[in-house]
């Protein structure tokens, strides 16, 4: 007899509504604060921004611009430009919903935001008595394309995400390894070059390396140009010129684009040609690929046991073994940077081409901006926390360097060859003779002084050496932490 299976619920038809992605769901405590940037509330509210800015500037001028700009348009006062910028920086749930019930009308996203801000401009009086907003009302997306509408906006967004959200997390993360580069600068440790014992080094020194190299991708990103332009359907000022000709337009559309904070690009088809955003995405995902490099090079450490992971009360590092504690958030940091990649390399790839003076493969595209750094700010989040649960084992690095004697063969005969060249006979071929001691096999403390005090060194070439030991053959490398970490 067969029992029945019962129905399951329809987790879709659950409310509230179920994430189908983690960074919404699982990890959103750790990416939220992009919702007010790279969302699409967020787009809807720089649209409306970007709306009520255009129909400002069109009635009251800008920086170098008199108005009215449209001769006839009503010059406002400080209480109705209060009230049109109250249309943005107001929007909130019940607004959101209200628009979308209107795009279900118009089926256009930015058609729904024009009618949107003329109702707030149809309604103006009943909130400011005499006002002469309404008499603008159709001033509202004046010679615009929807693309002049979106391509503020979302550089809007980008720059918001990038310099509200994404730097300071991103700096504060590199200076996090700096510290740690300086905590450590002194503890000796054993390189690893191919997986081998190779010349020593300080822990302090390579995490030196990655904070310098992190410091320079959050500089660059840090110096990003965020573009814009206004200039109708196919870059031409077309509509412009004939409906209000005289007027310098490109002036205008300059005044209005740097007074939003942006860039001006005064030469585009109908779209703004995205090569910014391109050079943006790729300096956030080399700052990742780095990042990700730092996560592999940490994960190794703890594989050797150089850094040990402080438990957290009441974790389970394993469902079947309990001594573990597993190096999960750099594992997870790895896994989300990957992600992030892969869709910033896509977002580069993609919006850099247009067919002809338009195609709509950048509207689907650049709502995937969130997701992308959505992923990388998670992995940001991660690292944090795990880098803050490591303790260096500076007893098994010592143990570790001790030994491998045979690093020192590289200072012997760089010794040898100094040696060799001011004229100290007996030499000949250090690197074949070092070579031969050391090369595929262990030697110890006593056989690498037995073989230095043989060589007929200088007496102080050879007492240099006699006291050298791989713990102390770390060069220059905790004065590069102090000079270059400053």
């Amino acid at each position: 007899m067969n029992t029945p299976v019962p129905a399951r619920v329809s987790l879709a038809e659950v409310t509230p509504p179920i994430a189908l992605g983690p960074l919404d769901g699982r990890y959103r405590g750790a990416v939220a604060s992009l919702v007010d940037h790279l969302s699409e509330a967020a787009l809807n509210r720089e649209r409306l921004h970007v709306e009520v800015e255009w129909l400002i500037t069109l009635c009251n001028g800008a920086d170098g611009v008199p108005g009215p700009v449209v001769p006839g348009a009503p010059r406002l006062t400080d209480d109705e430009v209060a009230y049109l910028r109250a249309i943005p920086a107001s929007f909130g749930a019940e607004e959101i919903a209200e628009l979308k019930a209107i795009e279900r009308e118009t089926v256009h996203d930015v058609k729904a935001v024009e009618y949107f801000v003329k109702r707030r401009i149809a309604a103006a009086p009943e909130r400011l008595g005499a006002t002469s907003l309404p008499a603008a009302s159709e001033l509202v997306h004046f010679a615009c394309t929807s693309e002049d509408v979106n391509n503020l906006s979302y550089a809007l967004m980008v720059a918001g995400a990038v310099r509200d959200v994404w730097l300071p997390a991103a700096s504060a993360l590199t200076e996090q390894v700096a510290g740690l580069a300086r905590e450590h600068k002194a503890v000796p440790m054993l390189s690893r070059t191919h997986g081998q014992p190779a010349t020593p080094t300080t822990l302090g020194k390579e995490l030196a390396v990655l904070a310098h190299r992190l410091r320079r991708q959050v500089e660059r990103v840090r110096g990003a140009e965020f573009l814009g332009k206004i200039n109708g359907a196919t870059g031409t000022y077309g509509a412009h010129v004939v409906a209000v000709p005289g007027v310098d337009w490109p002036a205008v559309s300059r005044a209005f684009v740097e007074g939003l904070g942006l860039v001006w690009n005064p030469l585009t088809t109908q779209i703004e040609s995205h090569d910014w955003q391109a050079e943006v995405y790729a300096d956030v995902a080399r700052f990742n690929r780095i990042l990700h490099n730092l996560c592999t090079d940490v994960w190794t450490y703890i594989s050797l046991g150089f850094f040990t992971q402080i438990p957290v009360a009441g974790a389970t590092g394993s469902s079947t073994m309990p001594h573990k504690v597993n190096p999960i958030r750099f594992e997870n940091a790895e896994a989300n940077l990957e992600m992030s990649c892969a869709l910033l390399d896509t977002l580069s790839a993609t919006l850099v081409t247009s067919r002809l003076q338009r195609d709509l493969t950048d509207s689907t595209t650049q709502r995937n901006i969130g997701p992308a750094f959505g992923h990388g700010l998670l992995a940001i989040d991660n690292v944090a926390r795990g880098l803050k649960a490591l303790a260096a084992n500076a007893e098994l690095m010592a143990k570790d360097l001790d030994e491998n004697w045979e690093v020192l063969g590289e200072p012997v005969q760089s010794a040898m060859r100094a040696a060799s060249v001011a004229g100290v006979p007996g030499m000949d071929n250090p690197y074949e003779r070092l070579k031969e001691l050391t090369r595929g096999r262990r030697v110890d403390a006593a056989r690498m002084r037995e073989f230095v005090a043989g060589l007929g060194l200088p007496d102080d070439v050879a007492a240099r050496l006699a006291e050298l030991t791989p713990a102390a053959y770390t060069g220059l490398a905790e004065q590069l932490v102090d000079e270059y970490l400053a």
